[in-house]
């Protein structure tokens, strides 16, 4: 069989992978589930939930155990590094600026690396989870219009155990004992009912809450418990402890 340079992943992300797997195999065992629902070739788009910033290493290892290449959306922080940039770049990684009107940019890149048949990996909470017992939080919509613009296949992703490694927000790694990292594709999830209305606030915000149900679904049978009722949001929580702030402030004036 002739491979053809094209068909080859990109050099940064062979030369990661090569160092990256012999390191990362040490530190934890693995369990790999439901790996026949990652399309081993077109388009896709893989969604997961967030909880360690070690996550697109493991997803990686994942992924390229099924034999793709994934495609992030990073940070376009790390961008700013001369050398990581350069590297990101090569690997063919997708920057993305937060609150930015580059932030369409970013959906554009990713719209054009679905359709040429890549593999992109999505983390559709937009950063580590907040939940304070770890569940997937309320969901950003970028996948899902990644998804109804493009048709191409969603597959929900759970994992848990990266974040023994590396808890969130946590600079110092926990390398002993050694640890054990799950991760549990699930099938493509059916959108195409909300394809005739992809651009339409309410089917994307549909889109999207089936998305994360069906991330926390996974992430519910690889911990053996039942999540909460509804998930975690991030925006509602500081309301309400704002509004819990000024109300003991104004119990304060009274006392």
């Amino acid at each position: 069989m002739v491979v053809k340079l094209s068909q080859l992943p990109p050099w940064p992300f062979m030369v990661g992978a090569t160092i990256l797997k012999p390191v990362l195999l040490p530190l934890a065992s693995r369990t790999w589930i439901g790996t026949e629902h990652v399309p081993r070739k077109g388009g896709c788009v893989l969604a997961a939930n967030h909880i360690s910033h070690i996550d697109p290493l493991t997803m990686a290892h994942f992924v390229y155990d099924q034999g793709r290449v994934p495609r992030y959306l990073a940070k376009a922080a790390l961008f700013k590094n001369r050398a990581l940039g350069a590297f990101l770049s090569a690997a063919g990684q997708i920057p993305v600026e937060r609150l930015s009107r580059n932030a369409v940019g970013a959906y554009a890149a990713a719209v054009q690396a679905v359709e040429q048949g890549e593999c992109v990996v999505v983390y559709p909470e937009g950063t580590l989870t907040r939940d304070p017992d770890m569940w997937p939080m309320v969901g950003k919509s970028g996948v899902a219009r990644i998804a109804l613009e493009t048709g191409c296949p969603v597959i929900p992703v759970g994992q848990w155990g990266a974040h023994e490694i590396l808890p969130p927000y946590s600079k110092t790694p926990h390398l002993v004992p050694r640890k054990h990292i799950a991760m549990k594709a699930g099938p493509p999830i059916d959108l195409s009912d909300l394809l005739d209305r992809r651009r339409e606030q309410a089917a994307i915000n549909e889109a999207t809450a089936r998305i994360m149900s069906a991330i926390t679904g996974l992430v519910a049978e690889l911990r053996g418990e039942n999540p909460p009722p509804e998930p975690y949001d991030p925006r509602r929580a500081k309301r309400a402890a704002k509004k819990a702030g000024k109300a003991g402030k104004a119990k304060d004036g009274d006392d």
